[in-house]
């Protein structure tokens, strides 16, 4: 059974087919990239697998549990993690504190213990600010853990979400528009970060962006959106190369 398994997914709001007939399956390992000119439906197929929005028709299946109905915080918890295409991070906690409330899906101790401070509390928060740290290594800001999110450049502010996404422990990480705002040596360096948390963390990524170096140089797969609707797929050369693809893009 593969990892994700979408089906014929679909949403109308009102008289408006957002997305239509969406089909992708994805393996464990993959680095899957689905773009698409502005519009075209892209971030609504990440908020119909997060949960933000009900499919209208269609199946979503993560690891062999169907997410349909389920709410994001569920979702979440079933392995399923995402960023924003405009970074939602909490701006006036601390960089260490972001991660941590990433963490809290797989808290082990009660809201009375939370309240009393009982040893459990304690151990449990101390476990997570080792954990925190430690996935804040990976992304070179362990160092900088009790500065504000709001006091960071724009590009440690990615890594951040990222970050604070990687803590709940996912098997599928979806980037919306990872590069979005970094110069060259950033997105470089981005890339190199997405492999290293495929490689070493043993997760799906299934990301959205319109820069085609970076989409060339990490996707193994493509699929190409657009009015909702899938008009190419496959090896990414090939696909950026696609007839329909340029003329999705750069209209007749």
């Amino acid at each position: 059974m593969a990892l994700l398994e979408v089906n014929n997914l679909g949403i109308s709001f009102g008289g408006l087919r957002a997305v239509d007939n969406f089909n992708i399956t994805i393996e464990k390992g993959d680095l899957y990239g689905l773009i698409g000119p502005n519009g075209a439906g892209k971030t609504t197929v990440f908020n119909l697998l997060t949960g933000v929005y009900v499919p209208t028709d269609g199946s979503i299946v993560l690891d062999g549990v169907k997410l349909n109905g389920k709410p994001a915080h569920d979702i979440c918890k079933c392995g399923m993690a995402r960023t924003f295409q405009n970074i939602r991070l909490f701006d006036k906690m601390s960089v260490l504190d972001n991660v941590k409330t990433a963490l809290h899906n797989q808290v082990k101790y009660s809201l009375l213990s939370s309240i009393i401070r009982t040893p459990a509390y304690f151990n449990a928060e101390r476990n997570m600010d080792k954990k925190a740290i430690e996935i804040l290594k990976v992304f070179g800001l362990d160092r900088i853990c009790e500065y504000k999110a709001s006091n960071l450049p724009y590009g440690m502010q990615r890594k951040l979400e990222i970050a604070r996404a990687l803590a709940t422990n996912p098997k599928l990480l979806l980037l919306d528009e990872p590069a979005a705002g970094m110069n060259p040596t950033e997105t470089q360096e981005l890339m190199d970060m997405i492999r290293f948390i495929r490689d070493n963390f043993d997760i799906a990524v299934l990301l959205i962006e319109h820069d085609m170096n970076l989409v060339l140089g990490i996707c193994e797969q493509l699929k190409v959106l657009d009015y909702g609707r899938i008009i190419a797929e496959g090896d990414p050369v090939k696909v950026v190369n696609d007839p329909r693809v340029i003329t999705a893009y750069l209209g007749e």
